[in-house]
Formats: structure tokens, sequence, C-alpha cells
């Protein structure tokens, strides 16, 4: 028999389009399941939603908590699940019916602890983007962590992956802060030797205007910078070899900040030790022919003035 697969679903105030989550990881061709259902404290109708479900299949277990946050709702589906194997999936998001069954063939093809797939970014609009262009192979942690760091198709997310579960309990994700799966993530890759890839696209990334992408900026934001510089110097620990394609990802955290910061007053001194940081930093994208060619384009826009960078971001944004 097949082993069991606990599918874990983070869940707040998603009323809208939790159905069709919750259906789309129901209707799996690998039916071994566990799905955990946990209701982090959602003030909407996500509990009376989550319940009417586990109702009509047995294989739902709910956990109704107060709000703790992403990472801690994750955390506790986690230490809770029964599966061999876990994977998550967030609330506003959903899988195709074969999700399940294609990462779990790809841990048998390849004999990993790990296994993931690529993904559509699905837009309020209809617009998709399709991430992956077919076909699998292996690869090492270094090469995975390397391509991580360079969006290069793998990414940081804790969706559209399957994992052992002891090595998701050993490490959780940290509770209150954002950008939660750049300080987690990376850890799982170092921990195998071997990563099964596949480049189909299973899990469709929803990008909503409640992303926190679109969300206006605050301080909590600049998280992104302190989540991608702990990981960046453990990385380096273990690969020292990768650390071109460290210092772009934290320059590339750095664009990332700059450009959430565009419509919003103040934060006049981060801003400036903003493009600071990129300017001293900035022989790793020109000098590195591994770097995307947005961070070259964005690198030569700003280097003729912030106002002019600001204008063009805005252009590019709409």
């Amino acid at each position: 028999m097949k082993p069991l697969i606990s599918v874990i679903l983070p869940i707040y105030n998603v009323e809208d389009c939790l159905p069709r989550c919750i259906e789309s990881v129901i209707r799996q061709t690998y039916t071994n399941l566990e799905i955990l259902l946990v209701d982090d404290g959602s003030s909407d109708g996500c509990g009376k939603i989550c319940d009417k479900y586990a109702k009509e299949d047995n294989r739902i277990r709910v956990i109704h908590k107060s709000n703790g946050g992403l990472s801690d709702a994750r955390n506790q589906g986690a230490q809770i699940a029964s599966g061999q194997y876990i994977t998550f999936i967030d609330s506003d998001d959903y899988v195709t019916d074969t999700y399940v069954e294609y990462l779990f063939n790809l841990l048998e093809k390849y004999h990993t602890r790990m296994s993931l797939c690529t993904h559509t970014i699905v837009f309020e609009s209809g617009k998709n983007i399709k991430i992956g262009q077919g076909g699998d192979e292996i690869q090492t942690s270094e090469q995975c962590l390397e391509r991580m760091l360079y969006d290069d198709v793998i990414n940081t997310s804790a969706w559209a992956k399957l994992y052992e579960a002891e090595m998701v309990r050993r490490f959780p994700y940290p509770v209150g802060k954002l950008f939660e799966d750049i300080a987690t993530t990376y850890k799982f890759f170092m921990s195998c030797d071997k990563i099964a890839c596949g480049y189909e696209n299973h899990y469709f990334y929803m990008l909503r205007n409640t992303s926190i992408v679109y969300q206006k900026f605050n301080s909590k934001k600049m998280e992104l910078l302190e989540m991608t510089d702990i990981m960046a110097g453990n990385v380096i620990k273990e690969y020292p070899q990768l650390s071109r394609a460290l210092e772009r990802r934290q320059v590339y955290a750095r664009f990332s900040t700059l450009n959430q910061m565009q419509d919003v007053t103040g934060y006049q001194e981060e801003k400036r030790m903003l493009i600071q940081y990129i300017k001293q930093h900035k022989a790793c994208i020109i000098e590195n022919p591994k770097a995307p060619k947005r961070d070259k384009l964005a690198l030569l826009v700003l280097s003729m003035g912030y106002p002019l960078y600001r204008l063009c971001w805005k252009i590019v944004g709409k």
C-alpha cells in the first residue's frame, strides 16, 4: 500500500476561495491522504466551511486555533500530521487532480526525501504565467540552492513540494515573521543530498490584490532583508562556492523592498540605505553572467537616479 501523505492547508479569512482549494485536494488521484485544515482563528466563514467538508470526507481533520499567523498554522499542522510525507497548499491557491501523485512519483523515481513541481501564476485579471516547461530530473542540494538564489524556476515557496514529515518537523517555520519560507526552504534543500525536480505545473498560485506583494508597505516588510541575510549566512558556511549567488539574492531582496516602498511617504533613510547597498554590491550583478537580465536592467536604471527608477517601476507595475 502506498504511504499516507498529509496535506496541510493553513487557513485564514479566505472564505471566497477556500471551497475551490479544498475540493481540488479531495479530488486527488492519490487517495491515501490525511487532509489537515488548520483554521488559524478566521473571523469569516472559513471555520464553518472546514467543518462542513469534514463531515463529507473522513480523510479531513479540522484544527480550530487562535490566530498565530501562517508559520504557526503550518507548524501545528506538521506536529499532528500522521503521514510519512507532508505537502503544504495555501488556502487561496489550488492544485491539479494529480498534484500529490505527481510529487510522490518523483520521490519514487529518484529515491529522494523531497520533490518539487512548478506552478502557474494566476492573476485576478485572468492572465496566467506558466513557470514550468515539462520534464523532470534529479538535482543536488547545491544545484537547487543555486537555482533558487537566481530565481531559476526553483523558488523558496513552502508549497508545490513534498517532504519527509520528520524533516518538516525538524525545521519549523519562524512564528511571527513575514517571508517565512525564505527562512526555511533552504534548510530542506540542505538536508537532502538529492532533490527530485519536476517541471510540470501542478500548482496554481493566486496573485490577488490581498497578496502580501500588493499590500501597503509597512515596517514588517523589512523582514525580507532579515530572512534573506540569515539564509545567506547559513548557506555560505556549507557552500562557500555559492557566495556570488547569495550576494545576488541579497541585492534582489533590497530591490524588492525598494519597489514596495515606491508610493509610501517617509522611510527616506531606509530607502537611502537600500540604494546604497545595491550600488555597493553592483559587481555581483554586472559581472555575473548568471544574474537575471532584469537585475542588470534595474541596476542600470537606478544608476541614472532614483526618480527615473521609480517612474520606470510604476510603468512596469501597470
